[in-house]
């Protein structure tokens, strides 16, 4: 079976920084596009960085220039570096495999206070 399982999130304060892992089984993930979406209490679920089978990253403007997504081939993992870190940036964090996504972790909590 698939599975995609989220680690590093956590509480931190405004302007700190943080690494989620994704390690995934079932799939290799130099076949899927994978990627990273976050989901903030009252909001819809949103994609934040994407990465494809050929290892080119794609940002969302809200991130773009603080976070950087890439992977391992080797421990077949995605991670997402996450620097200048805002409250707005609060959210629960789900990896993803596939686009249109086919695959979804349970997610990583990430809360960062002002």
């Amino acid at each position: 079976q698939v599975q995609l399982r989220e680690s590093g999130g956590g509480l931190v304060q405004a302007g700190g920084s943080l690494r989620l892992s994704c390690v995934a089984s079932g799939i290799d993930i130099a076949r899927f596009k994978m990627g990273w979406h976050r989901q903030a209490p009252g909001k819809q679920r949103e994609a934040v960085a994407l990465i494809t089978r050929e290892g080119t990253p794609d940002y969302q403007d809200p991130v773009q220039g603080r976070f950087i997504i890439s992977r391992d081939l080797r421990r077949n993992t995605i991670f997402l570096q996450m620097d200048d870190l805002k409250p707005e940036d609060t959210a629960v964090y789900y990896c993803s495999g596939g686009w249109p996504a086919q695959f979804w972790g349970q997610g990583t909590q990430v809360t960062v206070e002002s």
